[in-house]
């Protein structure tokens, strides 16, 4: 079964970019124990919330705000999609990524197959 694990990171918190996440020794240790298995299928880390642009549609108008779509405490600064037996190996995995350690959590949401 795929499941996405969005990897949210506190607002004002740290915003590591690709260089940083890799010479971070827990993104290191996570990828050899994790991503080693052969159950990643693919994921990206992503741009700060800052960065983002909202599209919403009102009739025939296209609106546009800068930023992520909703004032939270947390935003989604990556994810991962996974392939594994079920739901409890996906929170397994989960709990053991650094965005869960850090401060942060990963929400596990299953794919529409």
């Amino acid at each position: 079964m795929k499941y996405v694990l969005f990897l949210c990171t506190p607002v004002g918190g740290e915003e590591p970019g690709p260089a940083e996440i890799a010479g971070d020794p827990r993104f290191a240790s996570y990828v050899r124990k994790v991503r080693g298995r052969d159950v990643v299928r693919g994921g990206a880390w992503l741009r700060p919330g800052a960065d983002a642009t909202t599209v919403r549609v009102s009739g025939d108008e296209v609106l546009l705000s800068d930023g992520p779509f909703a004032a939270t405490e947390e935003y989604i600064a990556g994810f991962d999609v996974i392939e594994v037996a079920d739901l409890d190996e996906a929170i397994a995995l989960a709990s053991r990524h650094p965005a869960a350690l850090a401060g942060g959590s990963v929400e596990v949401r299953p794919v529409w197959e």
